[in-house]
C-alpha cells in the first residue's frame, strides 16, 4: 500500500511539473511570438486574427470544452486520465500570464526553445500515464467511430492547424511553427524513453554458442536466452544467444565473443527500457 501511495504522489508531481513546463513554454515563447506550435496554444494563435479573442481565454475555453466533449463521447476512463491536466493547465496559463519574463530573441530560437520545453512538459505528463487532453481529443473521438489510425488523425489535425495558420499569418510563420512541432516531438520522445542508462540488446549467432553463453554468465553476470533460428538459404538450424548488457559492459562482451569465435555473427541495438533482475532502470525524481 505504501508503494502505491508513493507512485501516486510521484505521478501527480510529474503531471503538475509537466503542465507547468507546458504553460511556461506557451507564455514565454508561443504566445509572445505567435508561434503556430500545434495543440490548443497553436490553435488559439491561429484563430486570433479571425476571432480577436485573447489567446489565454481561448486556451481555457478549448481545454475545458474539449474535456467535456471527450468525457461525453469517450467515457469515464478517458476522463480519469485527463481530468487533472485539463484542470491545472488552464490555471497555470492564467497564473503565468504577465508573470514570466519575455526574452527578446529571434522567433526561430523562440520556436526551438518553446518546442523543447513544451515537449518536456508533455513527455512528463505522458510518463505519469496521464493525457495532456486538448487537441489530442478530436483525433481520439474520430478514431472511436472510424478505422482511421490514430497517428494519421493526429497528423491531420496538426495539418489543419498549419493550414489555418497559413491563411491567418503566412508561410514564414507556418515554417517557424513547424520547427516548434518538430523539436517538441523530439523532446517528448526523449523524456518518455529516458532511463538512467542505455542498455545494449545483443544477438550472437555462432556454432560455439554454449561456450559464449557460459562466459557471459560467468564473467559479466548477465543471463542469456537461446533462440532457435534457421538459415534462409542453407536451411541449417542455428542457435542464437540473446543477452542484454549495460552499455559499459559492451566492449567486454565483444572481447569475449572475439576470443571464442572471431567469425561469430553479432548484431546489437540500443534499448531504452529494461526491467528485471540485474537492471534498475527507472525514472526517478
Amino acid at each position: 500500500m505504501k508503494k502505491s501511495k508513493h507512485e501516486l504522489f510521484q505521478n501527480i508531481l510529474l503531471v503538475v511539473l509537466g503542465n507547468f513546463l507546458l504553460a511556461s513554454a506557451v507564455q514565454m515563447f508561443v504566445l509572445p511570438y505567435n508561434i503556430l506550435s500545434g495543440g490548443v496554444a497553436g490553435v488559439s494563435v491561429a484563430l486570433y486574427p479571425l476571432l480577436h479573442i485573447d489567446p489565454d481565454i481561448l486556451i481555457n475555453i478549448l481545454v475545458y470544452g474539449l474535456f467535456i466533449l471527450g468525457f461525453l463521447v469517450l467515457g469515464k476512463d478517458f476522463a480519469m486520465k485527463t481530468f487533472f491536466s485539463s484542470f491545472i493547465y488552464p490555471i497555470f496559463i492564467s497564473f503565468l500570464s504577465n508573470r514570466v519574463p519575455i526574452i527578446d530573441i529571434d522567433p526561430i530560437l523562440a520556436s526551438v526553445y518553446g518546442g523543447v520545453i513544451a515537449g518536456m512538459g508533455i513527455g512528463l505528463t505522458l510518463r505519469a500515464g496521464a493525457s495532456s487532453g486538448g487537441m489530442d481529443i478530436p483525433p481520439l473521438i474520430i478514431h472511436k467511430f472510424t478505422n482511421i489510425p490514430l497517428s494519421t488523425l493526429i497528423l491531420i489535425v496538426d495539418a489543419l492547424t498549419v493550414i489555418l495558420g497559413l491563411f491567418t499569418y503566412g508561410l514564414e510563420e507556418v515554417l517557424i511553427g513547424l520547427i516548434s512541432v518538430y523539436t517538441s516531438a523530439i523532446a517528448i520522445d526523449k523524456v518518455i524513453t529516458m532511463r538512467g542508462n542505455i542498455a545494449k540488446e545483443v544477438k550472437i549467432i555462432s556454432d560455439k554458442y554454449e561456450e559464449i553463453s557460459q562466459r557471459i554468465q560467468d564473467e559479466l553476470g548477465r543471463g542469456t536466452t537461446l533462440l532457435h533460428g534457421e538459415g534462409g538459404y542453407t536451411r541449417d538450424k542455428k542457435r542464437i544467444v540473446l543477452v542484454i548488457v549495460d552499455s559499459k559492459q559492451y566492449t567486454e562482451l565483444m572481447k569475449i565473443i572475439d576470443e571464442i569465435d572471431s567469425d561469430a555473427f553479432v548484431f546489437s541495438s540500443d534499448t531504452t527500457e529494461v526491467k528485471g533482475e540485474g537492471f534498475t532502470f527507472g525514472f526517478k525524481i
